[in-house]
């Protein structure tokens, strides 16, 4: 289907698709080199045979724990990444709340801290209560008229 723009991005991060580890017959933990938030995250196989997720446990996202050791082999238990969490973003405090970029602008119970213009071309919408701080000026365009609060 073709598109107007950029070509969108296939993937932001290089994450390992699948993770391999010897067996010994023995060790029950094996470390993963990307973290995980649950279980649900990876697949995980022993000798071709994939495990139910009660066979293992990831109590801190990079160990892998077995419940039984598994078999010895070279190789022989996969880790395949389905949904691999490789980190968060967290926007500035004063940027929390305040979507601008996109024709979008919103704020959820927070304080205006900086002079902001809503266009009538942009969405606005405020969720609880909004304070514009002293200092700082609101303009709000209103079908070609600028309203400044």
């Amino acid at each position: 289907m073709p598109y107007y723009g950029n070509n969108p991005a296939t993937i932001f991060e290089s994450t390992p698709v699948v993770q391999r580890f010897n067996g010994d017959g023995s060790d029950t933990t094996f470390t993963l080199t990307t973290a995980v938030s649950s279980v649900q995250d990876v697949l995980v196989s022993v000798d071709g045979v994939v495990q139910d997720s009660n066979a293992y446990t990831i109590p801190d996202g990079t160990t892998l724990t077995f419940t039984a050791a598994p078999s010895s082999g070279t190789g022989n238990i996969f880790v395949n990444y389905l949904s691999p969490q490789v980190g968060t973003v967290t926007p500035a405090a004063e940027n929390k709340g305040n979507f601008k970029a996109g024709g979008l602008f919103r704020t959820n119970a927070q304080s205006l801290t900086a002079d902001t213009t809503i266009l009538a071309t942009e969405n606005a919408n405020v969720t609880g209560p909004f304070t514009v701080a002293s200092g700082v000026t609101l303009t709000v365009e209103s079908g070609g008229t600028l309203v400044t609060l």
